[in-house]
């Protein structure tokens, strides 16, 4: 029986997912407290019906709360997921196992950088895996159902969490503790996994994996990008912050529908002018940064819908390539 299963690679990123609490109620002190287990652990602890499903490929990577993982890291899975995709013809997909804290940033460079269109899912639990009303094995059990379903490929990649199939590039999380803390604000889930099939009812949109032409190594050096986070009364002193520190780029967070404070719109004025990438986004998690006059005028990029973590990621990827402004305004529509 075991020969006939599927094969899905699940990779081992750490997270609440991956924790083992101290007690089966700490929903609140386990990142400190709490043990993270390595993949083959996890594995080790989930109930026979799980491993009904498909044959698992453990590959450890971390076991690390999310918050320690960066752009380092989501350049190594990149080469990690396309080497697995190249090398094994007869799997059928990819589980990345991740904390929640990140996790929409490192799905969302893998979404823009992958080289293959084998199915690719994030999944992160709110609560650790031997808790009372864990989310972690019914979320996991999800996740490689999504990405056993034919449907799954060429969709990018996927964040399954509390049965929602999310695109990568949509999907934020929005709650610190509940279990539907991750939603696509504005244009909601991609799919959805039910008792009896998984149900894809869009596809994304926006070009993705190997139709971009964000291509990297696993040990690249990518070009810093910092987020200046705009509040009533902000001066320019993170920005310049940033800028001494070595930013070949900003990205402002600012006020919807997207402008700074007048001290640091000022200096990011300059900044742009200087050559320095200047992208604009808003702090409120939904709508368009729309590329109005000023931005085209002050050399500014517009976000689009990006959050500002995301715009982040895209803009880094788009320095990396060395586009130019014109080629990064249209990276912004395109992905």
């Amino acid at each position: 029986m075991a020969d006939s299963k599927l094969r899905v690679a699940v990779i081992g990123c750490g997270g609440t997912i991956s924790t083992e609490a101290a007690t089966p109620l700490d929903f609140i002190d386990y990142p400190e407290t709490g043990r993270k287990l390595e993949i083959d652990e996890v594995l080790a602890a989930l109930p026979e019906a799980v491993h009904e499903l498909a044959a698992y490929v453990p590959i450890p990577f971390r076991a690390v709360g999310s918050s320690a993982i960066g752009p380092g890291e989501w350049a190594a899975l990149a080469g990690i997921i396309d080497e697995l995709a190249a090398g094994a013809t007869d799997l059928a997909g990819v589980v990345v196992v991740h904390g929640t804290a990140t996790l929409e940033e490192s799905a969302y460079f893998l979404h823009l950088t992958l080289n293959t269109d084998l199915p690719v899912a994030f999944v992160g639990a709110q609560r650790p895996l031997n808790t009372i009303g864990t989310d972690a094995v019914v979320n996991f059990a999800a996740a490689v159902r999504t990405v056993l379903s034919p449907e799954a490929r060429g969709k990018g990649v996927m964040v399954v969490l509390n049965d929602e199939i999310h695109c990568a590039r949509d999907v934020t999380k929005t709650s610190t503790y509940r279990l539907d803390a991750f939603r696509s604000v504005g244009w909601g889930p991609i799919g959805v996994v039910d008792a009896d099939r998984v149900h894809f009812h869009r596809a994304p949109l926006r070009a993705h994996t190997a139709a971009t032409p964000f291509r990297i190594t696993a040990d690249a050096d990518l070009p810093r990008v910092d987020i200046s986070y705009s509040y009533a009364g902000a001066d320019a002193t993170a920005a310049s912050a940033f800028l001494e520190a070595g930013a070949s780029g900003i990205v402002s967070a600012g006020f919807a529908p997207g402008m700074p404070t007048p001290l640091e719109r000022r200096f990011l004025e300059q900044c742009a002018a200087s050559g320095v990438a200047v992208v604009q986004s808003s702090r409120v998690g939904s709508g368009r940064v729309a590329p109005r006059c000023y931005l085209e005028d002050k050399h500014w990029i517009a976000a689009d819908d990006l959050t500002p973590q995301k715009a982040r990621i895209l803009l880094m990827l788009a320095l990396a390539a060395k586009h130019d402004l014109a080629a990064i305004r249209a990276d912004f529509k395109l992905y």
